[in-house]
């Protein structure tokens, strides 16, 4: 194939703050997609766009050029509507496991590809593997059938959606261009147009276990993503929540997928619910298949979500009823003096969930079913000399101490707290 452009010249484009048009973003994304465009190109491009953005035609067309480099699935065939959630990552955040099979209660299917987790936020498949016999790996035939025939599927994503993303995303990662707006909303959005949902819901996490710690770049994000699906034609809505402190009272995998049957039962930690609940009354609204607060919550208290959860899983392999694994060893951390826990730092305890191993540092490594950190407080809750603030859960003792240096200052005790703070703070459409 000859080529029409000079990497070079896409190059200096950017670098001197001009707009590359279409043909050179089509050109630039499949010749690197090809090996042709060379790794320290394209590092260069993603500094510049890093440095210098991108308007929103120029984001649309390469979100479109992502997409062009690999398949696209198509619902069309489904009898029902299909809608989806991307969240931009978080501690504790076992939001997909309960929501999936809330909303296909409703009559939408829920194609949740997600991925394993790296650093110090969790991944969905992670916490599913802890299901014993639970498998990830769907043919595309599998995965229409049990939309079809359950409502939701949660597993991984095959290789040819967007290979351009995954060769680009590696590269960010070690070239300090992982923060450029521009480069993460295409990586989200390029996966999840390629995934032909008709409707998505974006769970935009701000706060310190956040990708996103400032309001202001989580608001521009969340703007940028939402225009990119609505120029893509599908209905975009985004909620931005907060990840000052973790969700729920766990982190870690088999921790969360307990966590979230418990929700699915009925119960459950208030902030989780009330998450599940905000992403589905949007999901459902874009699928048009508009259902009240009231309604969503009833599915949850009345089984009907458990339901379609037990379904999900029998139909990937998994045991609904097998026991999750425990982790070998526990350590507990106590409050010194009587007070109210005024803060709980989400990141802290997201870098302690991984050093007990519950994630990974690199995407090889393999991560303990059961390790991680149960939380027995939240911001507001009054705690007494003594009691247990955190249980530490590893099979591997020796990774109690680097769990502790994480956690060293993550919480605060004192006189009065703010209370509990919303869950969600602002949505963008």
């Amino acid at each position: 194939m000859s080529e029409t452009h000079d990497a070079v010249d896409v190059i200096r484009t950017k670098r001197d703050g001009g707009t590359l048009d279409a043909a050179q973003i089509d050109w630039v994304v499949d010749a690197y997609t090809r090996g042709v465009v060379a790794e320290e190109q394209m590092s260069a491009l993603a500094m510049a766009i890093l440095l210098n953005g991108m308007d929103r035609t120029e984001i649309s067309r390469w979100t479109a050029a992502m997409i062009a480099s690999g398949e696209r699935m198509d619902f069309a065939g489904l009898s029902r509507p299909t809608a989806d959630k991307h969240s931009t990552g978080g501690v504790g955040d076992k939001i997909t496991l309960p929501l999936a099979p809330l909303v296909a209660v409703f009559g939408v299917a829920v194609p949740q590809l997600s991925g394993r987790g790296l650093g110090h936020t969790g991944g969905t498949l992670d916490k599913l593997e802890s299901v014993p016999g639970w498998r990830a790996a769907l043919s595309n035939d599998e995965m229409l059938r049990q939309l079809e025939d359950v409502g939701a599927v949660i597993c991984q994503a095959g290789s040819g959606l967007a290979p351009a993303d995954r060769k680009l995303y590696a590269l960010r990662d070690v070239t300090g261009t992982v923060e450029a707006i521009p480069l993460i909303a295409s990586s989200i959005m390029s996966k999840k147009i390629a995934e032909g949902t008709s409707a998505l819901v974006l769970d935009v996490k701000v706060g310190s276990g956040a990708f996103m710690k400032d309001l202001g770049a989580a608001r521009e994000l969340a703007r940028t993503m939402v225009d990119l699906g609505t120029d893509a034609g599908v209905r975009t809505v985004a909620l931005l929540t907060d990840m000052s402190t973790p969700l729920g009272l766990t982190a870690g995998n088999a921790l969360e997928v307990r966590e979230s049957v418990e929700v699915l039962a009925g119960g459950g930690p208030a902030d989780v619910v009330d998450l599940t609940v905000a992403l589905a009354v949007e999901m459902l609204a874009g699928a048009d298949r508009p259902t009240s607060e009231d309604d969503v919550r009833a599915a949850l208290a009345d089984g009907r979500a458990m339901d379609v959860w037990r379904r999900m899983i029998t139909a990937q392999d998994g045991d609904p009823d097998a026991p999750l694994p425990l982790a070998r060893e526990t350590d507990v951390v106590r409050a010194a003096h009587d007070g109210v826990l005024t803060s709980l730092d989400a990141y802290a305890v997201g870098v302690a969930a991984w050093r007990l191993g519950a994630g990974r540092a690199r995407r090889e490594d393999a991560v303990q079913a059961g390790a991680g950190v149960e939380m027995h407080a939240k911001p507001g809750d009054v705690v007494r000399a003594g009691d247990p603030l955190l249980t530490l859960h590893t099979d591997t003792p020796e990774k109690f101490a680097r769990a502790h240096e994480a956690l060293a200052g993550a919480w605060s005790v004192g006189e009065d707290g703010a209370g509990r703070t919303e869950v969600v703070i602002d949505r963008v459409a």
